[in-house]
């Protein structure tokens, strides 16, 4: 576990752009449970592939892209491990993974980037990967 107030930046890297943030087994349950259309969810981490590219590739492709994911959620590995272990259930068949972006549409997990998908890929290749992914799982937004 990291001390919470260095997550506090990190943090808010994804929530300032409107990811609501499970810190609690309870809350990722209740975000899976009434998962209706597509979510996003980014497990956070501390580490630089998610500093250079996780998050800076996920706040492009939501800034860019027409298509977006219904909702926006993350837990953050290292800083709610309870979180965490939760949502890596319904991650399931893939190993833990920090950082890592999942897109699920009516609860079902649909889309994976593992860390090795992270890792050595710029930002804009992450935001290129996912505005990919919204226009073949999310459905365009009502005007």
């Amino acid at each position: 576990m990291y001390p919470p107030h260095l997550l506090v930046p990190m943090r808010e890297d994804l929530t300032s752009v409107g990811f609501q943030e499970l810190t609690t087994a309870q809350e990722v349950d209740n975000a899976m449970t009434n998962a209706e259309g597509t979510m996003l969810v980014m497990v956070n981490s501390v580490c630089g592939c998610a500093a250079g590219a996780a998050r800076p590739g996920v706040k492009a492709a939501l800034a860019t892209s027409s298509i977006k994911p219904d909702k926006l959620a993350t837990v953050f590995a290292g800083g709610d491990p309870e979180a965490t272990a939760r949502m890596r259930e319904y991650l399931l068949p893939y190993p833990p993974s920090s950082p890592a972006i999942a897109i699920f549409k009516d609860g079902d997990l649909v889309h994976f980037i593992e860390r090795h998908h992270i890792e050595g890929r710029s930002a804009q290749m992450i935001a290129q990967h996912l505005e990919m992914a919204f226009q073949e799982f999310c459905e365009p937004q009502q005007a």
